[in-house]
């Protein structure tokens, strides 16, 4: 058997690297949890009890607050869309596409992410940048496909979808007493009926007021 210079077998290395692996993805999910609901200035160590660390493993990982917001925000950005594409990929009904998207980004936690960073990182850090731009083009390309199949209403955009799920998702303050993700799913499911385009066709609700939101209009 091997020994690295580092002391460590040639068996032991895989393993290390597997057990680091799974202390990240413990660090990050915990993280997720806390933010969501005391925000991104709540106390470590409530993420390294939560995670079932200790601090040193969690600075190894994340060497300040920073980086640490930052690899949560990537996170949870690559989870809502990987599920999109899942969703536009497995479904051959457009608007179930969409739902399965809308339902899966509120899961994620489309709306603490909105919260994390302030709008202007989203945009000058490259990595945080091209996460942005993947949710975005999941969100754009389910939104034409159901148009296109004349399962939703046109008077909607892309923009709308993405303001809509992202207050539905919004954490509530702390100490509230609300359990709010016991009606998530719930209230997407209702916001989201009101897209879909009846068989005998007509607008649900009539005719919205304004012109429909570019994802565009959101950057502004």
């Amino acid at each position: 058997m091997s020994v690295t210079a580092d002391g460590e077998t040639g068996a032991a290395k895989p393993v290390a690297r597997a057990d680091r692996a799974r202390n990240r993805e413990r660090i990050v999910a915990a993280a997720r949890e806390v933010f969501a609901v005391r925000g991104t200035g709540a106390p470590l160590d409530l993420i390294t009890r939560a995670a079932g660390v200790g601090s040193a493993t969690l600075y190894r990982h994340f060497p300040d607050r920073d980086t640490l917001v930052h690899g949560v925000c990537l996170d949870v950005a690559d989870q809502i869309s990987e599920r999109g594409r899942a969703a536009l990929a497995e479904e051959g009904d457009p608007f179930e596409a969409l739902r399965r998207f809308a339902v899966g980004a509120v899961e994620e936690g489309i709306g603490a992410l909105c919260l994390m960073l302030p709008d202007h990182l989203w945009v000058d850090d490259p990595e945080l940048h091209a996460a942005r731009r993947r949710v975005d083009a999941v969100a754009e390309e389910a939104v034409r496909r159901a148009q296109e199949a004349g399962r939703m209403r046109s008077d909607v955009g892309v923009g709308d979808v993405m303001v809509a799920l992202s207050q539905l998702a919004r954490p509530l303050p702390e100490g509230t007493g609300a359990d709010i993700e016991r009606f998530t799913e719930r209230h997407v499911r209702l916001f989201l009926a009101g897209l879909e385009l009846p068989d005998g066709g007509g607008l649900p609700g009539g005719e919205l007021p304004g012109r429909p939101a570019a994802l565009e209009d959101l950057r502004r």
